[in-house]
């Protein structure tokens, strides 16, 4: 059998009763592991010793690891929405400022050695984040936090020292995991490839030098939450490339390939089913973005930001290079996010040279300008070379830019990034959470996520800590749209495209529309073998 399905999670509220029944019933696969592909990598350097530290990962890939392993008090459902107890029975902010929030643990429960967890546990587990403080860690989605209260063995209160209605979001995410103080150490970081808590799998790892080349996810049975786990064991094996992993899914040697699929396999696929596998469509949040050091002499002038928005065809790299999996993007905000505007698209209009020469000719800029676009050659995908090729095609045939274009592995990318030792630089955002102060805070904010140089004040003291007082998130679009249109105006990000996800897998997986959400996180429970 062979089909495109086609996952939307406008309709999933409907769907859910349908599709819920697809998976085992009884949480098992047979004692068969089921085998996803990944092109993700996961290696240790100097730089990034500890990679599945809950202080220290904060990308996708790493995150994909540790929700399979460690557990957070709250956690967001299936099908989205607002988030829902999970190691907590229930949480609840108890004032109407957003400023206080509670949490009451479930009963009996354990990390997976057999340990009990109390409040002390989560507050300890949070409190380190706070402690190690990592540069390149997630500290940020926790640094509003004023103090940890437990409230006997059971119960935890969280005081904010502003309120925040995207709190219980930030706690969904594993730099809110709970830990065993016992394994991690209050201010040092885990280093290798271990991750554990009481997660529903626990983890064990094959490795290759520095990298990962297996990880094995078994069923925790003392795992105590929300999730209804329908295997018993699940591997992730990393692949050189796209090509490597279709091969593998071809032959059966893997069950299911993941991020990131090229974009001509996709086309392929979409064209010329292959018997036995599906090509699976999901809604996705994804976005591709130019970043700026804006300190940089070559680009402190916001002319040469804004001539390069003005330049930049997006709808031509979005079809050209990615096909029907990217889609051109004009705000940092995705289409399918409350407060998204096409702010780019209202100030620079359609590509044009002649409005971009004006405005480096205003400035006294002299022409043409030389730059280095730096991208990583081993985090996003195949399609990243091209996109930057295709970036310096098109500047460069303005006359107006001299662009060259350099490639670097994720470790050590990262890295010089964070640094500021990049003029210009490519990344992409898979968010923490949808919400659109997720596209905003972590680019804008202060410790924020790019460690760029550019301030704005009214964004950071006014316009950021406003939106989080509304609890009605659908309430604060406009000042969501204020921020964008300052972020048109300034250029120090520049938004290119939003993506869509495909997952192929073999037609007896089940549980396949559910394995990745559209904040592209793996929900490896949701998987089950049934009959192809």
């Amino acid at each position: 059998m062979n089909r495109k399905t086609l996952a939307l999670s406008a309709v999933v509220g409907l769907l859910a009763p349908v599709l819920a029944g697809c998976g085992g019933s009884d949480g098992g696969s047979g004692g068969k592991a089921i085998v996803v592909g990944t092109t993700d990598t996961f290696e240790t350097s100097k730089d990034a010793p500890a990679p599945f530290d809950p202080a220290f990962a904060y990308d996708a890939s790493a995150w994909n690891i540790l929700r399979q392993t460690v557990q957070t008090l709250v956690h967001v459902p299936r099908g989205g929405g607002v988030p829902v107890p999970d190691a907590a029975s229930d949480c609840h902010f108890t004032d109407h400022e957003n400023e206080s929030y509670r949490c009451k643990l479930r009963s009996g429960l354990k990390f997976a050695n057999g340990k009990a967890i109390t409040s002390a546990d989560v507050k300890y587990s949070i409190d380190r984040v706070l402690a190690i403080n990592d540069e390149a860690g997630p500290v940020s989605l926790l640094e509003n936090i004023d103090t940890i209260e437990p409230a006997g063995d059971q119960e935890v209160v969280f005081h904010l020292k502003k309120p925040d209605a995207t709190f219980p979001y930030k706690l969904s995410t594993p730099a809110a995991a709970i830990v065993d103080k016992d394994v991690y150490a209050p201010k040092k970081l885990r280093d290798g490839f271990h991750a554990d808590g009481s997660g529903p799998y626990t983890l064990k790892t094959e490795t290759k030098g520095k990298q990962v080349v297996k990880a094995v996810f078994t069923k925790n049975p003392n795992y105590n939450g929300d999730l209804k786990i329908q295997n018993d064991k699940v591997e992730i094996r990393s692949f050189p490339d796209a090509d490597a992993m279709g091969k593998a899914l071809t032959a059966g040697d893997i069950d299911m390939m993941t991020r990131t699929m090229s974009p001509e396999q996709i086309q392929k696929m979409s064209a010329s089913p292959q018997e036995g596998i599906n090509l699976v469509e999901m809604p996705g949040l994804e976005i591709r973005y130019l970043g700026f050091n804006t300190n940089d002499p070559s680009v402190k002038n916001k002319a040469v930001r804004q001539a390069m928005a003005q330049v930049i065809d997006r709808g031509q790299i979005a079809s050209q290079v990615y096909g029907a999996a990217a889609e051109p993007l004009y705000s940092l905000i995705p289409t399918s996010i409350s407060g998204h505007s096409n702010s780019f698209f209202n100030k620079y209009g359609d590509p044009s040279r002649a409005k971009a020469a004006a405005l480096l000719q205003t400035a006294g800029i002299h022409t043409p300008v030389k730059l280095t676009l730096h991208y990583t050659t081993d985090h996003y995908g195949s399609g990243t070379a091209k996109e930057f090729t295709a970036l310096q095609a098109q500047l460069n045939a303005s006359g107006l830019f001299d662009i060259t274009v350099q490639g670097t592995k994720w470790s050590e990318y990262r890295p010089a990034q964070k640094k500021n030792e990049y003029a210009v630089y490519g990344l992409g955002w898979f968010p923490d959470f949808p919400d659109p102060d997720n596209y905003i805070a972590p680019f804008l904010d202060k410790g924020n996520f790019l460690n760029t140089p550019y301030v704005n004040t009214a964004i950071r003291t006014s316009y950021i800590p406003d939106s989080r007082r509304a609890t009605d998130r659908n309430a604060v679009s406009k000042t969501f749209e204020k921020i964008q249109d300052i972020v048109a105006n300034d250029v120090p990000v520049l938004p290119i495209w939003q993506g869509t996800q495909y997952v192929a897998a073999r037609d007896d997986i089940t549980g396949v529309e559910w394995a990745v959400n559209s904040s592209a996180d793996l929900q490896l429970w949701e998987l089950g073998r049934g009959v192809g």
